[in-house]
């Protein structure tokens, strides 16, 4: 017999009902924090939600940002990215994990999921925010726009739409979190891979000043927005693969599911330019669209008054090697190929890896230069501007646990980290034959 029963929350919007967990914490699923983006709302800054009558179910999963299923060869991804596309319109929501005896003054931290910023979800099984709760935090997770809605530069709508739903949810949050326990002065935001990078963002962004006190970037970089200059080829490449003008309006009749295509197909957009290599290396069109990088921002003056802790992994480009077979085989030409990608000089680059580096395989190399490149160059370029330029605590971490999975190559790699942040390390993927 439940003699709990389970949990009822006013928030600005409406009534919503939650689950009471075995453990005594509750949890609230599919809660909106802004209106769903459906036609040409796809392509405009994220408005309020319109208040419900009666109580919400906030009892299950709902739906996540369109988006195609995101594999890395023999990885299986799933617990990171969810299973892929889990369709509805209404998927701008927070999910909160909350004490349950909570009354209203305990620390608050928000989530910003990875993906490349084109996957991703609160539905991802690593995402559940059950420790938090019991250790006394109030934990929020969220989904914002991924891909060509998120964050494709387009005429006619602003930029950066999903780093925009990032701050709305953070807005929610303020105005909502002390219903659930949370003290809306003690927020902090905290985001992996893509989400740390938009982390970044957050900092850079004065709108969002007030909504949140520390920040934690996990495998992000401070330099990994992209120039207008390089934003406009990969607009023009998916305008062309869709067949329309390169505008918000032509897009805006698009369906969701062609739109995913399209986003699925740019692959290989040059995006070097005579100043700028492209940040992301290849790995995604997607990335914020920024006058300047979240680090200058941040050496600039913004976000002077927020603690900031900034991390990377040890060999955080294995996982785009081991897995698809491409460290072991890696040849000289490739660790070549790789400086080329990310340095102005690549053959000091190569050489200065080698000098750090003897004993180095191929595989070694190449996987270091990529992961400085993607992370650890803005990563540590964003701490060095904070720890110069801001009134506050700047702290740096290195993950070095390595995972035995893959005959023990994958090793201490992007993402390895999570399962701990969020106190579920024994999932297989992590320890071996099941990897």
């Amino acid at each position: 017999m439940n003699h709990h029963p389970d949990p009822i929350v006013t928030t600005a919007q409406g009534a919503v009902r939650g689950l009471r967990q075995k453990d005594g914490t509750a949890t609230f699923l599919n809660i909106p924090y802004a209106a769903p983006p459906r036609g040409a709302g796809r392509f405009a800054p994220p408005q309020p939600h319109e208040p419900w009558d009666g109580v919400r179910d906030a009892t299950v999963p709902g739906p996540n940002a369109p988006q195609s299923e995101r594999k890395l060869g023999s990885v299986d991804m799933s617990p990171y990215f969810g299973t892929g596309w889990s369709r509805g319109e209404d998927y701008l929501t927070v999910n909160v994990f909350t004490p349950a005896a909570a009354d209203g003054d305990l620390p608050v931290m928000v989530f910003v999921h990875g993906g490349g910023f084109v996957a991703g979800s609160t539905r991802s099984a690593l995402y559940d925010g059950s420790a938090f709760a019991r250790d006394g935090v109030v934990l929020v997770t969220l989904n914002y726009r991924l891909g060509i809605a998120g964050f494709l530069d387009l005429p006619g709508a602003p930029a950066n739409r999903g780093l925009l739903d990032v701050v709305a949810a953070l807005r929610w949050v303020r105005e909502n979190i002390a219903a659930f326990g949370g003290d809306p002065h003690n927020v902090t935001v905290f985001g992996q891979s893509a989400g740390a990078t938009i982390v970044g963002g957050v900092l850079a962004t004065p709108e969002a000043a007030g909504l949140f006190h520390r920040a934690i970037v996990q495998s992000g970089s401070g330099l990994g927005a992209f120039t207008t200059e390089q934003a406009a080829r990969v607009t023009q490449a998916a305008a062309e693969a869709l067949g329309v003008e390169p505008h918000a309006d032509a897009f805006a009749e698009i369906s969701e599911e062609r739109l995913v295509q399209a986003a699925s197909q740019l692959a290989d957009i040059d995006l070097h330019t005579e100043t700028h290599h492209d940040p992301l290396i290849g790995l995604s069109p997607f990335s914020l669209v920024l006058d300047r990088q979240p680090a200058d921002s941040v050496a600039a003056g913004l976000s002077a008054d927020v603690n900031l802790l900034v991390g990377t992994n040890t060999e955080e480009g294995n996982l785009y090697l081991v897995p698809v077979g491409k460290y072991s085989t890696s040849t000289a030409g490739d660790v070549d190929d790789m400086a080329a990608r990310s340095h102005p000089n690549p053959s000091q680059l190569v050489e200065t890896y080698r000098k750090t580096r003897p004993e180095a395989s191929f595989g070694e190399l190449r996987s270091a230069i990529m992961g400085d490149a993607l992370f650890g160059a803005g990563s540590w370029a964003l701490a060095d501007a904070h720890a110069t330029h801001a009134q506050s605590a700047t702290h740096a971490y290195e993950f070095a646990w390595r995972s035995q999975a893959l005959d023990g190559e994958l090793g201490a790699t992007h993402a390895v980290e999570l399962p701990f942040v969020f106190d579920l390390a024994p999932l297989p993927q992590l320890h071996g034959p099941a990897a």
